[in-house]
């Protein structure tokens, strides 16, 4: 069936719904792209972005809706039909196979481009690959066996795979999420190139900053439903937040005032060669102490050695006034520490298991029998008390925790140590990788941890975050920390200029002047 569509767009998406069991997914929602532009789509996790597009590739079949792609009313029955259709689509989880090269990988499923009389032409299909990542300088070789690849350059081949199909609309699901400042470059002159040449490219972010720089169009979601479209100039960052979250930015960053009281942490003289060295510091309990700087500047470091998973060269940790020492985070665990890591993928969530056990598991001891036998019962009450006083969104305790958006996900992980009666929590980049929405959500809770008493020192590097929500900061540069700021002294070139020790100009244009 053929249907007119306006000549202005190469796809519309109109009215589309699909619910699962207890989850309403997609709303009557719409999209509308032109041809050879940028257009971001976005909104927070579990905004339908995701679930919109694998409606468009055939992945999910919707309730309702019409879809209308170069003037026909489609709808795909799989991603192989909408990709020999022209629509390709580069995923957030990579799907790469580690065991074969990199030309293998990228032109896998079309080997007759490459045989004759039954052979396959190994330097064609090399000779093909080569010239394809020349032509958008990745910087990759082709015999390379994929396992052996940097996680950057493994997502770059993912997207030189997608666009070896000479897609008309390239889909990219977070393109950026593990590459390096440089590589992030080098996409954007990708995406550029590929715009120049006619494709159509559908951006999905969380990082405002770069949906700005390199979209012409920008689509806002909310709970499954289409919110607005508009020109990326028409709009203000915090005007797009606003749409995004519905709520304003004055809002992103809810401190609550708190009663600080006694010293709970203190560290003295901290060494681990080459890492850091004679860090010392104090948090109390009631307070947010937040540790800023560049990625290795050694504030991670620096918490892995106080909480075990680094041994130290030197120095001294004290707790409640006592000395202790702490060789393992099973110790740290038992004095009163609990650290949410910053890799929250590899390091934090068992994606196949349950939320439930997700929480229980760093405690087990409080809901087993003779540390053999678990007390069902009081396992499900307690996680689900956790559960509701974090506001974890899940239909069900019993599903698997990778199920979850990043945000519900890492407010598992935080019920999870919570669970440990901690005095304190260390925090490191608790809201990377989380939309806006959700990280109001968790800078709501931790300060209201921190207002029930607990000892809370979080890592972040970024500016505005770790202002918006500390008591106390701690500047971290090279191994070492260069400089101190209490909360009537916050300023972001000062902050600035402590991590990176150049200009504030250079390194961090376009900070508003508001806050210097």
């Amino acid at each position: 069936m053929t249907q007119e569509m306006s000549k202005d767009y190469i796809l519309e998406m109109k009215g589309i719904s699909k619910s699962f069991p207890g989850v309403k997914a997609l709303s009557n929602a719409n999209l509308r792209v032109k041809p050879g532009e940028v257009h971001a789509l976005v909104g927070e996790n579990g905004a339908g972005k995701s679930t919109l597009m694998n409606v468009l590739l055939g992945s999910i079949e919707p309730n309702d809706g019409e879809i209308i792609y170069m003037g026909k009313k489609v709808l795909f029955h799989s991603p192989h039909e909408a990709l020999l259709n022209g629509i390709s689509m580069v995923h957030q989880e990579m799907s790469l196979i580690p065991s074969v090269s990199v030309a293998e990988n990228i032109w896998m499923g079309r080997e007759p481009e490459f045989t004759r009389l039954g052979l396959i032409s190994e330097k064609k299909r090399l000779g093909r690959t080569r010239a394809l990542l020349d032509k958008y300088h990745i910087n990759v070789d082709p015999k390379s066996i994929v396992r052996t690849l940097s996680i950057a350059n493994m997502q770059l081949v993912e997207i030189a795979r997608a666009i070896s199909y000479n897609p008309r609309i390239l889909i990219m699901d977070e393109p950026t999420s593990s590459l390096s400042d440089r590589e992030i470059l080098l996409l954007y002159d990708i995406i550029k190139d590929l715009a120049k040449e006619g494709t159509t490219v559908m951006f999905i972010s969380h990082k405002l900053d770069e949906v700005f720089k390199l979209c012409d169009r920008i689509t806002v979601m909310r709970d499954g439903s289409y919110i607005n479209d508009f020109a990326a100039d028409e709009i203000t960052k915090e005007e797009l937040i606003a749409q995004i979250a519905g709520r304003k930015i004055s809002e992103m960053y809810p401190k609550i005032p708190c009663e600080i009281r006694d010293t709970v942490l203190e560290v003295r003289n901290l060494s681990h060669k080459g890492l850091f060295k004679d860090i010392s510091f104090r948090v109390r309990s009631g307070e947010i102490l937040g540790l800023f700087g560049l990625v290795g500047a050694g504030r991670t470091e620096t918490m892995e050695g106080i909480f075990g998973i680094r041994s130290l060269d030197g120095g001294e940790i004290y707790l409640d006034g006592n000395k202790v020492t702490i060789r393992s985070p099973k110790e740290a665990i038992r004095h009163g520490l609990a650290m949410v890591t910053e890799d929250r993928r590899r390091n934090g969530i068992i994606s196949n298991i349950s939320v439930k056990y997700n929480i229980s598991l760093a405690n087990l001891s409080r809901i087993s029998r003779g540390n053999i036998w678990i007390r069902k019962t009081k396992e499900n009450g307690d996680t689900k008390a956790l559960a509701e006083k974090l506001a974890v969104k899940t239909p069900s305790l019993n599903q698997p925790i990778g199920a979850l958006s990043g945000g519900n996900q890492q407010k598992a992980i935080i019920a999870r140590w919570l669970y440990t009666n901690p005095k304190v929590l260390i925090l490191d980049e608790p809201t990377r990788g989380i939309d806006v929405g959700s990280k109001s959500e968790i800078h709501r809770m931790i300060s209201a941890l921190a207002g029930q008493g607990l000892a809370v020192v979080m890592i972040s590097s970024e500016c505005e975050e770790i202002m918006g929500i500390s008591d106390h900061v701690i500047v971290f540069n090279n191994g070492h920390i260069s400089g101190e700021f209490d909360r009537s002294e916050f300023n972001a070139k000062r902050l600035v200029q402590s991590a990176f020790d150049v200009n504030f100009k250079e390194v961090h244009e376009g900070i508003n002047e508001e806050n210097e």
